[in-house]
């Protein structure tokens, strides 16, 4: 029973392709296999139910029943058992449930046989059932790709696949459509439901410059976007091929089974030889009962429930934790996510939201407060530096309008220290101390100070030569880092920040956060250098960021876990990907990472005692065939359904 996840084969095969159109065709072609079982099942009771008019009066009948029931239950198995024989040169373990129905077949005991395919066909069809779920994720994603494209020429529209679109290309998008490509806005403006990309559920404005990804839905009003991204490269084509190499990836418990699998049915069948023809010289064995006896062994000794022990609980854990905005590019990383005891977490975007806000406003007791915030928001709505727009934004909601009554004439910048702009012929200064009195009694007396020591950045605003307010702005905590942090503190993780700011932006930040550890004006090398310390002494070490200067670190990592939201680089070189950038989906994924290895060795441990019982019990004629065929069957199905737990939440 191995599991070869070619999605080509599994998701997008030809045949699959030819029945998208028939929705009820495609139904039972994903099913067939289970059909196929239950087909054969039917066939076998018919058998046990007329047996006594069947066998003696139509023999004929009664062996082509059996064939039959042989054949449809288990051609699936049979098929995929001698293409892996040939492809791989080496013996497994559905060759090895032939042979023992043929076997059983062979010395009479055709139902037994047929009941052996059917239960091993149930197995399989589980199995299948297994594969299929954890691709729902991919075939749910390729549902919601735009397959064409409206391209913009020179006089006219044309409709056009979305793989033949290029980089700067201008695409038409209307309302209630897909956006085909990654792109940005270059005419228009409308809400977008990114979902699908980020799962939030409100959706975002989205106006002139701004970014759009494929996939993703423009709710209302035309836009049209200039493609920055070929079609493979898209976020959506990343988030796809991130779930397909998380099936395709097998975790190290499900290589050394599939290892140890070949040396153990080589194993068996030498022992099924040796049954054969030793206990007739060593036991008074007759002949018959050496064969019978060697046809039981070669039933219940074969690995199947040890096979099926990891990858349909791998898959099922890998499928949940898609479910819930949680991509992992292997079961490996999976198994060892539940491993890790330091997090390093990169501040900017990952701890913060990324995007400086106003925290604290000073205004002089002489001034209008109301009519300085809209001095401020006017004159920095004329800038596109991020505190700029920080201000911006601040002053609209503060005063409650849509827009600024006060027209600025003229804005010029002050290289480093911030901006000039005048209004009705005065000048208003917004940046660093600068241009301000030197009065001994400022009117905000010793708050510049403090507000600094909360690792937050003042700016001074000055008319006349004289500072009359002061903004304090600061990036900042996400709703779920508190939390985050203290959740895994609970789990024994110790956290680290590393981070680029200055040492009194970090103090406060950590100490906000409750971090045990931090280290400021770290470098992108120097994270690598503090990531390489925290793995000294055993120390298995996950590093968390959303930036191209946490990739080298990410990627030095036991385990990197980027941001959704953050660049393609570190998308691209981490683990795991937190979609929704929410920080507590880590214990969560902790969680069902210690559950997954839970079930993997109770799947082990069980299948184990299963073939040992069953092998002794065989030397001492304690089962016949059917028993040891429902003992085997059983507790393969057993693990498969034991595994299938994991798509639970």
């Amino acid at each position: 029973m191995s599991y070869q996840t070619n999605e080509a084969e599994t998701i997008f095969g030809s045949e699959k392709k030819d029945l998208k159109s028939n929705s009820f065709l495609s139904k039972i072609y994903e099913n067939r296999e289970i059909i196929a079982a239950l087909i054969s099942g039917a066939i076998i009771l018919t058998i046990w139910l007329f047996k006594s008019s069947i066998e003696p009066n139509h023999p004929g009948l009664w062996a082509g029943l059996h064939i039959t029931a042989f054949v449809i239950g288990g051609y699936a198995q049979a098929k995929e058992g001698i293409t892996d024989t040939i492809k791989n040169k080496e013996l497994n373990v559905e060759l090895l449930m032939v042979f023992a129905a043929i076997g059983a077949s062979a010395i009479g005991y055709w139902t037994e046989g047929a009941i052996l395919i059917f239960i091993f066909a149930v197995a399989g069809a589980l199995e299948t059932y297994t594969l299929n779920k954890s691709s729902h994720e991919i075939s749910a994603l390729m549902k919601l790709q735009p397959e064409e494209a409206t391209l913009l020429l020179n006089h006219y529209e044309k409709v056009v696949p979305v793989s033949q679109l290029k980089v700067n290309d201008h695409i038409l998008v209307l309302a209630s459509d897909r956006i085909p490509a990654d792109g940005k806005i270059i005419k228009g403006s409308t809400s977008v439901d990114e979902s699908a990309i980020t799962g939030e559920s409100l959706p975002v404005t989205k106006t002139l410059n701004n970014e759009v990804f494929a996939g993703t839905v423009a709710l209302n009003g035309t836009i049209t976007v200039e493609v920055t991204k070929p079609a493979s490269e898209t976020v959506f084509q990343k988030i796809i091929q991130m779930v397909q190499t998380a099936q395709d990836e097998k975790p190290p418990t499900q290589l050394f089974i599939e290892k140890f699998e070949d040396v153990y049915v080589k194993v068996v069948l030498a022992a099924v030889i040796l049954m054969i023809f030793l206990p007739t010289f060593l036991f008074d064995w007759t002949f018959d009962m050496s064969i019978y006896r060697a046809m039981v062994l070669l039933v219940v000794a074969s690995p199947c429930a040890l096979v099926a022990s990891v990858m349909p609980a791998t898959l099922s854990a890998i499928s949940n934790s898609a479910k819930h905005n949680v991509l992992f590019k292997g079961g490996i990383h999976l198994e060892n996510i539940s491993e890790i005891n330091v997090m390093a977490f990169d501040k900017t975007g990952t701890l913060t939201n990324g995007t400086p806000a106003v925290t604290d406003t000073l205004i002089h007791p002489d001034y209008n407060p109301k009519k300085i915030h809209e001095i401020v928001g006017a004159i920095e709505s004329e800038s596109t530096h991020p505190l700029a727009r920080a201000l911006t934004t601040f002053s609209l909601d503060t005063i409650k309008q849509d827009s600024f009554s006060v027209e600025v004439s003229e804005m010029k910048t002050v290289s480093g220290k911030g901006v000039i702009g005048t209004i009705d012929n005065e000048e208003w200064f917004i940046g660093k101390e600068y241009l301000s009195n030197n009065t001994t009694d400022p009117f905000y007396g010793d708050q510049v100070a403090k507000l600094a020591s909360g690792g937050k950045t003042v700016v001074f605003v000055s008319h006349n030569n004289e500072v009359v307010a002061l903004y304090a702005l600061k990036d900042t905590i996400r709703t779920d880092a508190v939390e985050a942090i203290k959740s895994l503190h609970k789990h024994g993780i110790k956290t680290v920040m590393l981070t680029g700011d200055n040492e009194l932006t970090a103090k406060a930040v950590a100490e906000e956060l409750g971090i045990e550890d931090y280290i400021a004006e770290c470098l992108p090398d120097e994270k690598v250098e503090e990531i390489k310390i925290l793995m000294q002494n055993g120390n298995k070490v996950a590093m968390i960021g959303d930036g191209i200067n946490d990739a080298p670190a990410l990627a030095t990592a036991d385990l990197g876990i980027a941001m959704g939201e953050g660049t393609d680089v570190a998308l691209e070189t981490a683990d795991m990907v937190l979609m929704r950038n929410d920080l507590n989906r880590i214990t969560d994924t902790i969680k069902l990472s210690n559950r997954m290895n839970r079930i993997v060795k109770q799947n082990i441990y069980f299948s184990v005692s299963v073939i040992g019982l069953l092998i002794i019990s065989n030397f001492f004629q304690l089962i016949d065939l059917p028993l040891g065929v429902i003992g085997h069957e059983g507790s393969t199905i057993l693990v498969i359904l034991n595994g299938l737990r994991l798509l639970k939440s």
